[in-house]
């Protein structure tokens, strides 16, 4: 069975676009998709964009996981150590969830998490 939808697109708010917008294109190196003045959307995947918007309500960033699923988990962490971000957890095997993962922090505060499943999902 396809998907119902085409794209997928989760927008957060940001205080601070300008330190956001770094984060997301000098340290994760993620295409810029569209520059709306007051919300930058981000390309993930194929088909897969995150959006920060300075206009939206914030909400607390707990409770907030944002998963960036990839094969080569070991070399974004070593990406991401020489690019000076503090990584919380370094890469390890999560066998109640067959994942193998870290986990760092944006600029908001949100959680960041890169992964690798043992079992892709399709």
């Amino acid at each position: 069975m396809n998907p119902p939808f085409e794209q997928f697109v989760t927008f957060l708010h940001t205080a601070d676009l300008a330190a956001t917008a770094d984060f997301y294109e000098r340290i994760l190196s993620l295409p810029l998709a569209r520059d709306q003045g007051v919300c930058r959307i981000y390309k993930i995947s194929a088909d897969g964009y995150l959006g920060f918007c300075a206009h939206i309500e914030p909400a607390s960033p707990h409770g907030v996981i944002a998963t960036l699923v990839t094969e080569d988990v070991d070399g974004w962490h070593e990406r991401l150590k020489a690019r000076g971000v503090e990584i919380l957890k370094p890469p390890a095997h999560n066998p109640k969830y067959a994942i193998y993962h870290f986990f760092f922090k944006d600029p908001n505060g949100y959680l960041l998490e890169i992964q690798r499943f043992d079992e892709p999902l399709e």
